[in-house]
């Protein structure tokens, strides 16, 4: 189970691939857009990825306020969700800039489209792939728009049961998608440990046999580490120039510092993890060989005598005769003098 992004091969065996999610946390300031960039390649990040919404488009002037907004104070006096929105939107122009900037840093550019226009804007820029957020699960006109550019799609998967996945996949390849991977993902900000669930990632995996990985809202990193360990072969996460900026996004966002560590945690769990094969490696040699037991000779055994079972101790070091051949040895005869503390082997006896 694999897909291809530019260059880089995502799914089993395959190093994660680790999304630093901008979002909207350059506040519609480009230059902070440009450092955010910067900072998920100095951090190592595969991909660094933006949101392209329009308020008029994406949600009605209507819409009650989300109670965490209210709750946790992002929301500034007076304002509605709509208008939330509208402060947040990325300007439009800044698409083919904000790719140039990621090519010269080395790190792919991702973004995730809430609208057709926004479709066609990243198809002009040549956007590599699309990633579809857990809202819009059920937006089936943009996924099937997203279909027919023929481009890889990381589709979340918050909020949605498997039927729902099942139909957005369905859309998805009947308008002529191939290549997708399911981000799991629990809607809080941040979510409370007890509701990420993550195996369901293993649910996700065996019944649409596709690329799964995990998209994090949580604060700190511990939980991307432990989806890596599970089998994650992408993470996305939120980072900012600091958590202390106003936005709705900011408060869950990991800090330059930490996205760093973050990449270098799932790295160093990627080096764990290793091979499913069960025996001592090269870098245990030494102490196999030393610090392993054996047999060896508890006192002087003079040439011809019967070796009985006070003669041998079980040592270190581990290159003698193995411990499991203690019965065969006693009762046979020292074909040499072996002194007190030799290390027994089969041509002493």
């Amino acid at each position: 189970m694999q897909i291809t992004i530019g260059h880089r091969h995502i799914g089993d065996s395959r190093p994660c691939f680790i999304i630093a999610e901008a979002g909207s946390n350059h506040n519609r300031d480009f230059d902070t857009a440009i450092r955010l960039i910067d900072v998920a390649a100095d951090a190592g990040a595969d991909a660094v990825k933006f949101q392209i919404f329009a308020a008029e488009k994406i949600y009605s002037k209507k819409t009650p306020m989300a109670s965490y907004l209210k709750d946790k104070k992002l929301a500034k006096d007076g304002e509605t969700l709509w208008d939330i929105i509208k402060r947040l939107e990325i300007p439009r122009g800044w698409t083919d800039q904000l790719m140039s900037h990621c090519r010269k840093k080395n790190i792919m550019f991702l973004c995730t489209p809430f609208d057709i226009p926004a479709v066609e804007e990243l198809e002009a820029a040549g956007v590599e792939a699309y990633k579809i957020a857990s809202f819009e699960i059920t937006h089936l006109p943009l996924i099937e728009r997203v279909a027919r550019t023929g481009k890889p799609l990381i589709l979340s998967t918050g909020m949605a049961n498997l039927e729902d996945i099942e139909v957005a996949l369905q859309t998805f390849k009947q308008a002529g998608g191939r290549d997708v991977a399911l981000l799991h993902c629990a809607i809080a900000y941040p979510p409370a440990y007890e509701n990420l669930h993550l195996r369901a990632m293993d649910t996700l995996r065996q019944a649409f046999q596709a690329p799964v990985g995990f998209s994090d809202h949580t604060m700190g990193y511990i939980t991307d580490v432990a989806a890596v360990a599970r089998g994650a072969c992408i993470i996305e996460k939120h980072c900012t120039l600091s958590r202390n900026q106003e936005g709705p996004d900011h408060p869950f966002s990991l800090e330059p510092h930490e996205l760093k560590e973050m990449v270098t945690a799932i790295r160093q769990t990627e080096a764990a993890l290793g091979s499913p094969i069960k025996h001592h490696t090269a870098a245990e040699q030494e102490l196999y060989r030393i610090a392993r037991r054996s047999l060896v000779a508890a006192r002087a055994i003079p040439r011809g005598s019967v070796i009985t079972r006070d003669m041998i101790e079980v040592k270190r070091p581990g290159f003698g005769i193995p411990t499991r051949f203690l019965d065969l040895v006693v009762g046979r005869r020292a074909v040499r003098d072996i002194e007190e503390d030799d290390i027994l082997t089969w041509d002493m006896v």
